[in-house]
């Protein structure tokens, strides 16, 4: 004998004139209304228990090249979702990497991964996109607009269609394609969320640590805007453990400036460095797209640069790029205003600029 799923009544499987097989397992359902209901959004009941219920975490991850691979074996080893979904184009990939990851889950807190397809998306917690056309030596994340634009136009609507809960978007150019999501999918501004400048604020953490010879978590400090040449780095609110940057280094002004400068073009250069040596990035992203949604899925308020769509920052209007923002359940909670000096907001205003005028380019109704 066998469960029906959202009823709970008991199924004699030979008998049963109503089954579903989902993720290779067949059910058997008391009556085909049963079985219509349970086809509808079959996580719910499966999380179900009598008289309790089970709280699921599930994420669809969208494009299995390098970053959502290694983010897949990322949120695996975390333990944080019971449902990993992989979705792409080449499903046979897509399920070398699945097996793959199954065979360590011995080692690991139970959770299902599966290869799944577009209708997955319906329940999930969070939707990470890393689809579409990848940076090659020499071109910039701008460059790509155009390719992955026409790509995110069909993609967005196949998966708001079944209505997942957050979209984090990480494919590049990440703020230009944040907001044709917005655009695309009519969801709220909380519910649309870009991975901006997390990975670029944890290379300026990086590097200032090697300079000043601390721990980069004991480094305070930002790079907003836009991810890409035009981000900005707010030195005005840098300092280590509680020091401001300028008292710590404990430099002439020169000299100061100068190493200033050259960490932050270390920053902004980072990928396409790696990019030339080992044709793309992976490791360090897949860590920055872990914080984002270790905040949401935990309810952290968790304050990280991702990218979002402002309204009157620093007089920037619909605009997505990065800036300080508390992250929880619902997604985007709020912004932080920072205070920036004349000239970071100078900068700011040029970054917003840059990225409106790409926007107004292609013409996206």
């Amino acid at each position: 004998m066998a469960k029906d799923p959202v009823c709970w009544m008991e199924v004699n499987e030979k008998e049963a004139g109503s089954k579903y097989v989902y993720k290779g397992k067949t059910f058997y359902f008391c009556t085909p209304r049963c079985k219509e209901t349970f086809s509808t959004s079959p996580e719910k009941y499966l999380t179900k228990l009598e008289g309790d219920a089970l709280v699921e975490r599930k994420v669809v991850i969208v494009g299995t090249g390098g970053v959502g691979a290694t983010f897949a074996f990322n949120l695996m080893i975390s333990g944080l979702a019971n449902s990993i979904v992989l979705i792409d184009l080449a499903r046979e990939v897509a399920e070398g990497h699945v097996m793959d990851l199954q065979h360590g889950l011995s080692f690991l807190p139970p959770s299902q991964i599966y290869v799944g397809d577009f209708s997955d998306c319906r329940d999930a917690d969070i939707v990470v996109i890393t689809a579409g056309a990848h940076m090659k030596p020499g071109e910039s994340r701008i460059d790509l607009v155009r390719k992955n634009v026409a790509i995110f136009k069909e993609l967005i609507p196949q998966i708001v269609q079944y209505n997942p809960r957050i979209l984090l978007i990480v494919s590049n150019p990440v703020d230009i394609l944040t907001c044709v999501t917005q655009k695309l999918s009519g969801y709220p501004m909380n519910r649309v969320i870009g991975s901006g400048t997390v990975l670029d604020t944890s290379r300026f953490k990086y590097l200032l640590a090697q300079k000043c010879g601390v721990d980069p978590r004991n480094v305070h400090g930002y790079i907003i805007g836009e991810h890409g040449d035009s981000e900005v780095p707010v030195w005005s609110e840098v300092n280590i453990g509680g020091v401001p940057i300028d008292d710590f280094l404990d430099h002439n002004a020169r000299e100061s400036q100068s190493v200033k400068e050259q960490i932050f073009n270390q920053v902004k250069n980072a990928a396409y460095e790696i990019i030339n040596r080992k044709g793309g990035t992976n490791f360090a992203v897949s860590l920055a797209i872990m914080q984002i949604v270790t905040s949401i899925l935990r309810d952290e308020n968790r304050i990280l640069t991702v990218s979002t769509l402002l309204h009157d920052y620093y007089a920037i209007h619909d605009v997505c790029m990065s800036i300080p923002t508390i992250l929880n359940r619902n997604g985007i909670s709020r912004t932080i205003k920072i205070k920036l000096d004349e000239s970071e907001r100078a900068k700011l205003s040029s970054s917003a600029k840059v990225l409106e005028d790409v926007f107004k380019s292609l013409d996206f109704d």
